[in-house]
């Protein structure tokens, strides 16, 4: 029976960081297994030796999970790297180990939750999830109603384009914003975008978890009633292969040729038939196209067609090898005089004699 764990579980289970940062620690070459060199995928079996920057660490025996949330001020950094000055763990000064679920800027304040479970943070954080989170935010001129617009149905940022979002006008210059998405100081690219800068911003909900009258710079612990539904709303997420989301930007175009029928392509299932100009059988063979010519008689007669047929695989050429072409005499066809100038020999110089001729 394989009893081993993922290294970044392990590490996470100790306490020391989230699984997410036991990654970069690795990726860095900050941790070794077995005295080598950590890679992303190890796997930690009892009695493995595990180092992270030169200090040993244990397997933590099981203690109680705490969750916490926390309303961050401004100028607080989102990192567990305690040299880091005014980190967030040092701001909060809980007495076991924690680490933060995803970040909020260091301008920004507002809702931030705090755990020792490694799991819910990589469930929390898994982008496919699209979990909301709801911010107030507070900008530099008054806003209108195409700016809401345009923020509602995504800005482009980052090489990418951001999801539609619930945007709403709270007054002049303030608006709620909801997103599903977690890029990089987005909110406040978004609105750079737009020719507009943020003077504030506070985060007021994540998921079913929200802010309200939590005093700013204070913590409190997750109630087991929101502590049931968050859950609750992990669980049902992870499930899901093809989470339901925002639709995207773009979209890929159907096939020439195609007609959806019944909800299905043409062509395809039982009782369907490949879909064919006016329902027409399908030869194989293209059709003939002709064109007709109106005679001095006033009368159209067909001149050729599309395709060379027998008929008019028999061209008679002049003697000296040139093929001639039809014009308007009375329905007869005669040869035209060549061109020195525009001769070049062969049938290329005659038909552009034949067309020279027609300009004059």
């Amino acid at each position: 029976m394989d009893n081993s764990i993922s290294l970044n579980k392990f590490i996470s289970d100790t306490g020391y960081c989230s699984r997410r940062e036991a990654d970069n620690l690795i990726t860095a070459g900050r941790v070794l297994l077995n005295n080598r060199p950590a890679q992303l995928g190890n796997r930690y079996k009892p009695g493995d030796t595990v180092e992270v920057d030169g200090s040993l660490i244990t397997a933590a025996k099981k203690e109680k999970r705490v969750y916490l949330a926390l309303n961050k001020p401004a100028g607080i950094t989102t990192t567990t790297e305690l040299h880091v000055k005014d980190n967030i763990i040092s701001f909060i000064g809980y007495p076991k180990r924690i680490f933060p679920i995803g970040r909020l800027d260091k301008d920004s304040e507002g809702l931030i939750l705090l755990t020792n479970d490694g799991d819910i943070i990589n469930k929390i954080l898994r982008a496919e999830n699209y979990h909301e989170k709801e911010y107030i935010v507070r900008v530099n001129k008054p806003i209108d109603n195409a700016f809401i617009q345009q923020m509602s149905q995504g800005v482009p940022i980052l090489d990418t384009v951001t999801l539609p979002c619930k945007v709403h006008s709270m007054g002049r210059q303030t608006f709620r914003i909801t997103l599903t998405q977690g890029l990089n100081r987005q909110i406040r690219r978004m609105c750079e975008y737009l020719g507009y800068a943020v003077t504030g911003l506070q985060r007021v909900r994540i998921m079913n978890i929200k802010l309200d009258k939590l005093a700013l710079g204070k913590w409190r612990y997750l109630s087991d009633a929101e502590l049931s539904i968050l859950m609750e709303n992990i669980s049902d997420s992870s499930k899901e292969k093809t989470p339901n989301k925002p639709a995207t930007q773009t979209a890929t175009p159907p096939k020439r040729g195609f007609k959806p029928k019944d909800g299905r392509q043409a062509g395809k299932g039982k009782g369907t038939k490949p879909a064919t100009r006016e329902d027409k059988p399908h030869t194989g063979k293209k059709p003939e196209r002709s064109w007709k010519r109106e005679g001095a008689d006033g009368k159209s007669r067909q001149v050729g067609t599309g395709r060379q047929t027998a008929e008019s695989a028999t061209r008679q050429k002049s003697p000296k090898g040139q093929p001639t072409r039809p014009e308007k005499n009375g329905g007869k066809e005669k040869k035209g005089p060549e061109s020195k100038k525009g001769r070049r020999g062969g049938a290329e110089g005659s038909f552009k004699n034949y067309r020279n001729k027609g300009r004059r």
